[in-house]
């Protein structure tokens, strides 16, 4: 499993990549990669090369979130495969993050 991110260079804007299976060992790497935005960060999540997502991804999916502001923030995941999608909808996360 692979974590990058890419921020622009005010810190507003941050795209992570996630590859592989997405799952509690990426925990640390995850966290990192969205650290060093600023807490107003438009976030994307991009999941196209992510084969693999487990509870322990959703619940770092949330964490995201808190760290950009809970309700009034705005992520994007884009990418997902038709399973990740569905795992992302049955778990209500179409209601908190914007899928794409």
């Amino acid at each position: 499993m692979s974590v990058s991110s890419k921020c622009s260079d005010d810190g507003r804007d941050m795209v992570i990549c996630v590859s592989g299976r997405f799952d509690f060992s990426d925990h640390k790497d995850f966290r990192d990669a969205y650290k060093g935005a600023a807490n107003d960060a438009q976030f994307k999540l991009d999941l196209s090369g992510t084969e693999y997502m487990d509870s322990s991804a959703l619940g770092m999916l949330l964490l995201l979130r808190e760290h950009a502001g809970g309700d009034t923030c705005k992520i994007e995941i884009t990418g997902c495969s038709e399973d990740i999608r569905k795992i992302l909808q049955l778990s209500n996360f179409n209601q908190m993050f914007e899928i794409t």
